[in-house]
């Protein structure tokens, strides 16, 4: 495995993450590992006469979680979970961001809906719970503005680690997490910094977000059982799962980071990703526009199909995307598709929608560290067009040197990022 020489490289030395199941990285890992399911009948708001009636929730408190009152009240649910996962990887990097140059540390968050729900809980105050076509400002909130604007989300992840570099907010969907921290991995490769606080964060279980899967039937219905009702890859699945959470990274230049002795989970070996200018929703049966991605990210990192050790799915649990991203592995894995072990964690977690791909990058990072392949919960009765190894229902002891995390997006959003164990990829 050998890519071109002379080039910098981004490694993760600092994970953090809010997840539902636990907050904290530790947290995380132990629910992936252990197969449990996070999903659950909503709590967040009243969700009578709604279609879909579950999530993955976070159990967060954000006073137990080191943020102040004056954070709590200012600060959307989804910046409270990025300010809380960054400061995590900060401290799990051991780098001391005050002697840092500050110039040189950037930051890259993705989300795909920001700060919806503080917006739309200050719209129905502001509108007499929404009888009102015109708000009435009198009783303004004072940082309205920060939940309009999801940049805001960055600059709060930026003052926290006292990063000057460039500062963005990537949305690209459910490719968003992905992406963001790809962003940041291009940040360090191309020398413009050599820190950058990269992941993603999204709080979306509120009426708005939920009405709008509602709409076109994209979530699960079975609310009678939520702990099964995310089924990726089973044949009797109807839908994805909302969730919610954040993982967030320190990126460093891996020669860097070895010098001081960091300790490296993985390196960001390659990345891309591709568009299908086809449909909103739908995605071509033959998954061409996701095995594009995946072979390029496989150029650009010099590796080949059979040295691929683990897939991270983006796995949905709709049935068209799993057999789309199915189709997808055999065309770029060939016969190594149905070797490779192949699991999703939103059987656990849900989909988090623009967290969803940090979150999972994350799991990459841990399972390459601990030498575990995450399960696929609840995948009991195989679909029978989804005919590869999807790791069902228990963890898997395997050394892992390379792993593949794809993610697919409403608007035809395709990305996909190869991880490696420190090392393993000779740049």
């Amino acid at each position: 495995m050998t890519a071109p020489t002379g080039r910098r490289t981004a490694a993760i030395t600092g994970i953090g993450a809010v997840a539902p199941g636990g907050t904290g990285t530790a947290a995380y890992w132990d629910l992936l590992t252990a197969g449990r399911t996070a999903t659950r009948p909503i709590t967040l708001f009243d969700t009578t006469g709604f279609r879909s009636r579950i999530a993955a929730e976070c159990d967060f408190d954000p006073l137990a979680a080191g943020l102040d009152a004056r954070e709590v009240d200012r600060l959307d649910r989804s910046a409270q979970f990025a300010l809380v996962a960054a400061r995590e990887a900060m401290a799990d990097s051991g780098l001391s961001f005050a002697a840092l140059d500050p110039g040189r540390t950037a930051t890259s968050i993705g989300t795909a809906v920001g700060c919806t729900a503080a917006l739309e809980e200050n719209y129905v105050k502001l509108s007499a719970g929404g009888s009102g076509w015109r708000v009435d400002p009198t009783p303004p909130n004072p940082y309205l503005y920060d939940h309009l604007v999801p940049s805001s989300i960055a600059a709060e992840v930026a003052r926290a680690a006292g990063a000057e570099g460039p500062a963005a907010v990537v949305s690209t969907g459910c490719t968003s997490g992905i992406d963001a921290v790809a962003h940041g991995m291009r940040l360090i490769e191309e020398g413009v910094a050599d820190v950058v606080i990269a992941g993603a964060t999204e709080a979306p279980v509120s009426p708005i977000s939920v009405a709008c899967f509602d709409t076109i039937k994209a979530t699960s219905a079975n609310n009678d059982d939520p702990a099964h009702a995310s089924r990726p890859f089973d044949a009797r699945r109807d839908g994805f799962v909302i969730g919610e959470g954040s993982a967030v990274f320190v990126l460093e230049e891996a020669g860097a980071a070895r010098r001081r002795g960091a300790r490296v989970y993985a390196e960001l070996a390659g990345y891309a990703g591709r568009g299908n200018a086809f449909h909103m929703t739908g995605l071509r049966p033959d998954g061409r526009e996701m095995a594009e991605a995946i072979d390029v990210a496989m150029r650009r990192a010099g590796v080949n199909p059979d040295d691929i050790d683990y897939i991270n799915a983006h796995g949905s649990g709709t049935k068209q995307n799993d057999r789309h991203e199915t189709a997808a592995f055999k065309r770029s894995l060939g016969e190594h598709a149905y070797r490779v072990p192949v699991s999703s964690v939103k059987s656990m977690i849900g989909h988090s929608l623009g967290a969803i791909g940090a979150l999972e990058i994350a799991a990459c990072a841990l399972a390459i560290e601990h030498g575990v392949v995450p399960p696929t919960a609840n995948l009991e009765v195989p679909d029978p067009e989804c005919d590869l190894d999807y790791v069902p229902r228990t963890a898997r002891e395997q050394r892992l040197d390379v792993v593949l995390t794809v993610g697919s997006g409403f608007g035809g959003f395709q990305s996909a990022m190869l991880l490696a164990r420190p090392g393993e990829v000779t740049r």
